[in-house]
């Protein structure tokens, strides 16, 4: 096990996909190999608990990998994922959680890693994000258990914004460069053709 804190990892596909006509984002397969898998396979061994936020096919889940765990988010109405990282809090064991949106296309090496250390050198943060060619992707982050009353204001105040929650957070970033990745993450069908090409 590598040298940082107990972690768990939680998947945010609660989405409604609604630019990839509903199609459940976490069950397509973007490069010859289900997302679902493609994200377990690269945590397994790194963090202590593997977790689900989404709304539907928890059989389909558990077909492809019978011990992961699943939550729905705590209030109805698809408020984004800042509400899938609220309700991780009443779920998961750890004090740190690694946050990764189901339609990543590339999971850069070693990253739990990287996100721990940025943490661990600024003790007053409580949310690390990674940054993919310069473009921001707050949903894949490690957020401490210190950020729950903060996420909890915000969805109060109907603030749904990741970038304006982290910005209280004293948030670090882990840049990361990969000029052949044009996508960080897919939206839609004619995204998923251009990548696939």
């Amino acid at each position: 096990m590598q040298n940082y804190p107990t972690t768990a990892l939680v998947i945010l596909a609660g989405g409604q996909a609604t630019r990839m006509n509903g199609q459940n984002k976490l069950l397509q397969s973007f490069d010859n190999e289900v997302q679902l898998l493609k994200i377990y396979q690269a945590f397994l061994g790194q963090v202590d608990e593997i977790w689900i936020n989404s709304h539907r096919d928890y059989e389909r889940y558990l077909e492809l990998i019978s011990d992961i765990g699943y939550f729905k988010d705590e209030t109805e109405g698809f408020l984004g994922p800042l509400i899938g990282m609220k309700s991780a809090w009443s779920y998961v064991q750890s004090d740190y959680v690694l946050f990764i949106p189901c339609d990543i296309t590339e999971i850069p090496q070693d990253i739990l890693l990287y996100l721990h250390q940025a943490l661990e050198q600024n003790p007053l943060s409580s949310v690390a994000y990674v940054s993919i060619n310069g473009q921001a992707l707050y949903p894949f982050c490690l957020l401490k258990r210190s950020s729950v009353d903060t996420l909890t204001q915000h969805l109060q105040h109907q603030q749904l914004s990741l970038r304006r929650c982290f910005a209280e957070l004293a948030p670090q970033v882990v840049n990361i460069q990969n000029q052949n990745l044009k996508y960080h993450s897919l939206n839609s069908f004619e995204e998923l053709q251009h990548y696939q090409k």
